[in-house]
């Protein structure tokens, strides 16, 4: 099984990092560098496999809203730099081969699939972080938290046409529909044609995921992976993202168990979780 890490962005609000919008966790490339390392090194320490670059909110639209769209290839390259230090530096990264995922986010409010854009601003938005993770050194490409079969195409062909590994994952309601109201299996058929090695769920509850990972092993074919990364907390739409104990590690690393025997070889953690949900994860 590969052990993906776990959340970033509500993890720097844990450590008492500004994550306010428009730019989130990559507020974090320049205010606290040095905590978005430390993050990435704890993952590995914890026994993940991939390291998750920091640029969910690294596209051109996210870095205009705060009028520093022109840093879109600095701050992007800073992202996979800290990821790359990070394994430098860890105890653990030794013992195995640590991949480097960079992270391809909708460009607009990932849950607000009525704000996804044209067609051709989403191709050319999801090219230019493609073509700068891509010329960072990532080792693959992971097109997630996807809302809309719309942006997933767009997203997934930028990042296939770098000539990188591609993963992409969806986020769904509680019909286990994408948010926009669209099947998991119609996203899932949608973006085969540019040959993904695996196809996933994040950011949905952990109560969830079982029937989720269901519906796409039966629109995958046998040869691509499946998996996830659960959420734990809520969101509020006054306050954000609110950090909950309602799934200890321990109750995580249980749901994951079902989630291995139902195929899923691809297990990670998305917001609320910590390096200890990782930890245990990886000695479940």
């Amino acid at each position: 099984m590969i052990i993906l890490d776990g959340a970033m962005g509500t993890e720097l609000t844990r450590r008492g990092v500004d994550t306010t919008l428009p730019l989130w966790s990559a507020i974090a490339l320049d205010a606290a560098p040095d905590v978005v390392e430390q993050i990435h090194r704890d993952y590995l320490d914890a026994g993940a496999h991939v390291l998750t670059t920091n640029t969910f909110r690294t596209n051109v639209r996210a870095l205009a809203k705060a009028g520093i769209a022109h840093r879109a290839r600095e701050l992007t390259f800073r992202a996979v730099e800290l990821a790359r230090r990070a394994i430098a530096l860890s105890l653990h990264a030794g013992a195995f081969h640590v991949q480097i995922a960079g992270s391809i986010a909708p460009v607009e409010d990932c849950y607000s699939p009525d704000l996804v854009p044209s067609d051709a601003e989403l191709a050319q938005e999801h090219a230019v972080l493609a073509r700068n993770l891509a010329d960072a050194g990532v080792d693959l490409m992971l097109v997630e938290t996807q809302n809309t079969i719309r942006e997933a195409v767009a997203a997934a062909r930028a990042a296939r046409a770098t000539g990188k590994p591609l993963w992409v994952s969806f986020t769904l309601d509680g019909e286990n529909r994408l948010l926009s109201g669209e099947p998991l299996r119609d996203a899932v058929q949608a973006v085969l044609r540019f040959e993904p090695q695996a196809v996933l769920v994040n950011c949905i509850p952990v109560r969830q995921v079982a029937t989720a990972l269901k519906l796409l092993r039966s629109a995958a074919p046998p040869h691509v992976f499946i998996g996830a990364y659960a959420n734990v907390g809520h969101v509020d739409e006054t306050v954000g993202w609110t950090l909950t104990n309602a799934i200890s590690p321990g109750a995580y690393a249980e749901a994951a168990r079902e989630w291995r025997d139902l195929g899923a070889t691809i297990i990670g953690g998305c917001c609320g979780t910590t390096p200890e949900h990782i930890a245990a994860l990886a000695s479940g």
